[in-house]
């Protein structure tokens, strides 16, 4: 799963490319040939993203943020990575990454006393194991869920991850989370009504 973000402003004419959590700064080298540099993991040699600068040579970007690659923009930069002579291939994702889910389990985290562990059903049925720290967070409610590969308004990327030393795949979100309008004060998730069907694409 690849993201991608642009910001002139902020960072120069570069597009940004990502397919995972980074955030390992000391397992980080990097690798740059001409005007394309390779982020990957110094101990696995994973790949973990591009930085490709000057991108306004190859495409014509007004974006301030992530960027959704269209197939043609795709091909792009695809052309650029491997000329270059590296190997990835990026490959867009247009699925819906927030999502009307529905908390099918929900028990107490073995390791925590105010974490919960759910399987929660969003998209196409697929069943989520997601930690949550919402008090309020229980069986049977209808919610919004970041899958990874989310951008939160925040800017935060919702990668697969764990939590206590239970595997967790994406977060149950508060209305304040997703910058909602006349969102409550109240802390916890958001519970939808049952208007919402399980599995929709939620949007503001």
């Amino acid at each position: 799963m690849w993201l991608s973000f642009y910001n002139r402003e902020a960072v120069g004419d570069t597009l940004m490319l990502t397919k995972g959590d980074i955030a390992v700064r000391q397992e980080q080298s990097c690798e740059s040939k001409g005007n394309v540099t390779r982020i990957f993991n110094n101990r696995t040699n994973e790949t973990m993203g591009y930085n490709l600068f000057s991108i306004s040579d190859t495409l014509k970007l007004d974006a301030n943020g992530q960027v959704l690659l269209s197939d043609e923009e795709a091909a792009k930069v695809n052309a650029l990575i491997q000329s270059a002579g590296f190997s990835d291939a990026v490959v867009v994702d247009r699925s819906p990454k927030f999502v009307v889910g529905y908390v099918k389990e929900c028990v107490p985290h073995a390791d925590s006393d105010h974490l919960s562990v759910t399987q929660t059903e969003v998209d196409n049925g697929e069943v989520l194991q997601i930690v949550c720290g919402a008090a309020n967070i229980k069986k049977g409610q209808r919610v919004v869920v970041a899958k990874p590969g989310a951008v939160m308004p925040s800017g935060l990327i919702i990668w697969p991850g764990e939590l206590r030393g239970v595997a967790s795949h994406g977060m149950i979100c508060s209305a304040k989370e997703l910058q909602l309008e006349n969102a409550s004060p109240k802390k916890g998730i958001l519970v939808l009504d049952d208007s919402y069907a399980i599995g929709a694409a939620f949007s503001k």
